[in-house]
């Protein structure tokens, strides 16, 4: 082993050893995706999750993880919840992968890197596998915003005397708005972004394509006139709908008049409920155990923008990962990039120079929904499955984060 990872050092080192060969090329110590799973993505305060805590969401979709992966469950080292909107995350996830079967020698924590907590949490298992801290770890994403918290109301005096600090408080509208009214995004160029996304996403589902990547979660729902209960199983996302055209979303009242008029429910994302994990272990690891390596996590970073542009975090993130990486923009054959609002997704696309049809393949956000802390997780386990279907070899996931941030991530399909 200590020779195979000092192999793995040295061709890290080789002149010329990088772009896409660098991140093709296979070594014993890369972190590699065994299984990428998800919950439906239902709608929030009305939809199959509407009356399931998030406890239970965690819990199932790990009893779904050790389940399938057949991997004995002593064997998982570590878990990482990202959540945003539950202050009990931490505890609630430990709890939850003790039921789950995950025993107590294995460690527990909760991130919040806002919508990015998903993508956040995968990196810190990551590196851990990286410095040789564990072996086997389990990332994961979920929120229930049907119960979750909706942020702060305000700063102490002395941080909002710094203009940038006190845009932090901006509602996710304003900062749409925003880049709509700097950069020119009109209102026509996101609703017509938005139905292609519904577009997409019905295709899709219409096609199956979503059904390896979903797992089904079998929960309990109350009738809100007459509080009876019944057992429901859910199994796909509640999101999309069908035959979705400019002209009706044109109708649509905007949704924050206060700060402007292009932002609207139907070119924004969906509030939403769900869950997604993947487990990750060393590449050696996986051989060792026999598990299916599904892709290879080549590496994350993050960037900031102006918090009252918050949209754009993408924009910065993701030259940044291809500096790092020694790629372009050609190179990459998905992006998934979170669509919080068609404002800040039209705004990307352009900005960034990506060919429309590598973007969102499936659809995003405003069609599937977008479960805050779930969605960098989410975008993962929806992009491998595209990949697997259409062959596709380098990817790259990016949330745009509230506060003014970004955060990509680089993948390698193996499933071709």
């Amino acid at each position: 082993m200590a020779v195979d990872r000092l192999s793995s050092i040295l061709n890290h080192l080789k002149p010329g050893h990088s772009g896409i060969s660098a991140i093709t090329t296979k070594n014993p110590d890369d972190i590699v995706v065994t299984l990428a799973i998800r919950t439906p993505m239902t709608k929030a305060a009305k939809g199959g999750f509407k009356d399931t805590s998030l406890d239970f969401i965690v819990y199932s979709l790990l009893k779904q993880l050790v389940d399938r992966s057949q991997l004995d469950p002593a064997l998982i080292e570590d878990v990482c919840l990202g959540n945003v909107g539950d202050g009990r995350a931490a505890y609630l996830g430990r709890a939850a992968a003790l039921a789950a079967g995950i025993p107590h020698t294995a460690g527990a924590s909760s991130v919040n890197r806002f919508c990015s907590s998903g993508l956040k949490a995968i990196h810190d298992i990551a590196n851990q596998i990286r410095t040789g801290a564990i072996d086997i770890g389990v990332a994961l994403g979920a929120e229930s915003m049907t119960f979750g918290d909706r942020g702060v109301d305000t700063f102490h005096e002395e941080i909002l005397k710094k203009q940038e600090a006190a845009d932090c408080l901006q509602p996710m509208g304003q900062t749409s708005e925003n880049v709509g009214d700097d950069f020119g995004i009109t209102r026509q160029m996101q609703d017509e972004y938005s139905v292609e996304s519904f577009r997409r996403a019905e295709v899709a589902q219409k096609a199956g394509w979503f059904d390896d990547e979903i797992v089904p979660i079998t929960t309990k729902v109350k009738d809100p006139k007459t509080g009876e209960e019944k057992t429901v199983t859910l199994t796909k996302d509640e999101g999309p709908r069908y035959g979705t055209t400019y002209e009706a979303l044109s109708k649509i009242r905007p949704a924050f008049p206060q700060f402007g008029n292009k932002t609207t429910g139907g070119n924004a994302s969906q509030v939403t409920d769900g869950a997604a994990a993947v487990l990750l272990m060393r590449r050696s690891k996986a051989i060792e155990l026999n598990q299916p390596i599904l892709a290879k996590f080549c590496g994350a970073t993050v960037a900031g923008v102006p918090p009252r542009v918050m949209g754009i975090g993408p924009t910065a993130a993701i030259p940044k990962l291809l500096k790092q990486f020694n790629l372009n923009i050609a190179d990459i054959d998905i992006f998934e990039i979170n669509e919080a609002f068609a404002s800040m997704a039209v705004y990307c696309l352009k900005n960034l120079g990506i060919e429309h049809e590598k973007l969102n393949p499936r659809g995003g956000a405003i069609a599937l929904g977008h479960p805050l802390g779930a969605t960098g997780a989410r975008q993962v386990v929806t992009m491998l499955s595209e990949a697997r279907r259409t062959k596709k070899k380098i990817l790259i996931n990016s949330m745009c984060i509230g506060t003014g941030q970004g955060m990509a991530g680089l993948w390698v399909n193996e499933q071709i």
